[in-house]
């Protein structure tokens, strides 16, 4: 449903809402909020804005230019299925108060710009995004880290680690064994209604979704996936995607994260992320006679996306939990090569359907911690700059990686091993960002800065695996 500003008063009468609630996205990409008596909002609103402090907002202003504007947009308006007094939710574009532009450092700003640019060069008018978020829905999460102790623990009942525990004098069993939570039926799956309930609650908010189930880990990871959509659309919902399954698992006692690697030893949850080009209402990375279907134009957005990962690694794996995801073992797609089937390959084509509709490539390293409309526009602008200078990816390998000879693997690229490597990458690698003033310096040297305190702060701190390697040396 997409509604107008006239829309948006007939939803809050029909409805009888009671708040609206204005949210916009950080530079991070957390949701952020405030709400108002729906009595509160006029006409006006939505072409004036509404004024908040961007200094309090990660990655925006400093305090002594702090006046922002939200601008809510009335097309993106829902019913908040989570929420108990009835609330409107919008999501909003940011502005300048004495300008009145669109904000630099909007993240959605920027996915505008994106989809924008690709109808600039006639290439194509539409890029479709389908990302497949996984998370784990725990029992228990505990952590702190002080000057003299530093620790994490989680759980899930459900967990293998749980199949000797002591409930109440009884144990029932029946559960996956490490890696092997693909597919299996309850009592294995303990999750299926609370998964199903997750789903509910996102049609209610207006988001397509095709299909959901247990994924590979024991300790409750799952996977609910999204029907594709136009870029800044599937940006949005991603957005409201994890607040429903936080939300939702909250709600019935547990909590979910999408920390792409909470346990070790298992499988991480990461966000294989399919994307395909269209213009006039046609595929254009189809081609019957070509290799895993695939037009020239889709090899060289492939070339272009496996050419600048590295530094768009900065921006889709964005935590340095993420570089616990990247290694190999636990189907990682760490190879910087293409593959029809190969689920190692950092690009994979999928081989499901023949039809021309359905031919896309899927970039497996992002995880769902990233900022969605940084991402997808990183990554759009990755496959146009491959596009526009025919860039070739190494040939496809479709064999096993991992039983390749060190001689085979040695012309192999790697993604990178951290997340100061990936930030080193797009600090040395970003001019194709910044084609079509889609990213600008500003954005990115701000999110470099940002991102570098994360690193510094992880490096000054003692690990506990350090007192078990060093202790008593």
């Amino acid at each position: 449903m997409s509604l107008d500003v006239k829309g948006v008063f007939e939803l809050i009468k029909e409805k009888n809402i009671q708040m609206v609630d204005m949210r916009f996205t950080d530079m991070p990409g957390t949701w952020q909020h405030f709400s108002l008596p729906s009595g509160m909002l006029s006409e006006s609103d939505f072409t004036d804005g509404m004024g908040f402090d961007g200094s309090s907002i990660r990655g925006f202003q400093v305090i002594n230019e702090s006046d922002m504007l939200v601008v809510p947009d009335p097309s993106t308006a829902f019913v908040d299925p989570m929420l108990k007094i009835p609330t409107l939710a919008i999501f909003c574009d940011i502005r300048d108060p004495i300008t009145g532009e669109p904000y630099s450092r909007d993240p959605r700003y920027i996915a505008r710009k994106a989809e924008a640019y690709l109808k600039q060069t006639g290439i194509a008018d539409t890029a479709y995004f389908g990302p497949e978020a996984e998370f784990f829905l725990f029992t228990d999460v505990r952590f702190d880290q002080n000057s003299h102790s530093g620790y994490y623990f989680v759980d899930s009942e459900e967990a293998i680690w749980n199949s000797g525990a002591d409930r109440h004098g009884k144990n029932l069993g029946y559960r996956p064994r490490h890696k092997e939570g693909y597919f299996p039926c309850p009592p294995l799956d303990t999750l299926q209604d609370i998964r199903s309930q997750i789903v509910l609650n996102m049609i209610a908010a207006g988001i397509e979704v095709e299909i959901h189930h247990h994924e590979v880990a024991t300790a409750g990871q799952c996977e609910i996936d999204m029907r594709f959509s136009p870029l800044l659309v599937m940006a949005d919902r991603l957005i409201l995607y994890k607040y429903i399954v936080k939300n939702t698992a909250h709600q019935l006692g547990y909590t979910a994260t999408f920390m792409p690697k909470p346990l070790f030893g298992d499988n991480g949850s990461g966000m294989h992320t399919h994307q395909s080009l269209w213009k006039d209402g046609e595929p254009l990375f189809f081609d019957e006679s070509k290799y895993a279907l695939l037009s020239d134009m889709a090899r060289y957005y492939i070339g272009g996306i496996l050419k600048h990962a590295p530094a768009l690694l900065a921006f889709c794996a964005p935590t340095t939990n993420s570089y616990r995801r990247l290694v190999p073992g636990f189907e990682a797609p760490i190879n910087l090569v293409y593959s029809q089937r190969n689920r190692s390959a950092a690009v994979r084509i999928p081989t499901y359907s023949s039809s021309p509709k359905a031919r896309r490539i899927e970039f497996r390293a992002p995880d769902a911690m990233c900022n969605p409309y940084l991402s997808f526009a990183a990554m759009l602008m990755a496959g146009l700059d491959g596009i526009k200078n025919r860039i070739e990816p190494p040939p496809p390998l479709d064999v096993d990686i991992y039983e390749l000879s060190p001689e085979e693997k040695a012309d192999i690229k790697g993604t990178p091993g951290s997340l100061s490597e990936s930030l080193d990458a797009l600090e040395a690698d970003q001019a194709f960002l910044m084609e079509g003033n889609v990213f600008t310096e500003d954005l990115i040297s701000t999110y470099l800065d940002y991102k570098r305190t994360e690193t510094v702060q992880m490096s000054l701190r003692p690990h506990p695996y350090e007192f078990f390697l060093y202790y008593d040396g």
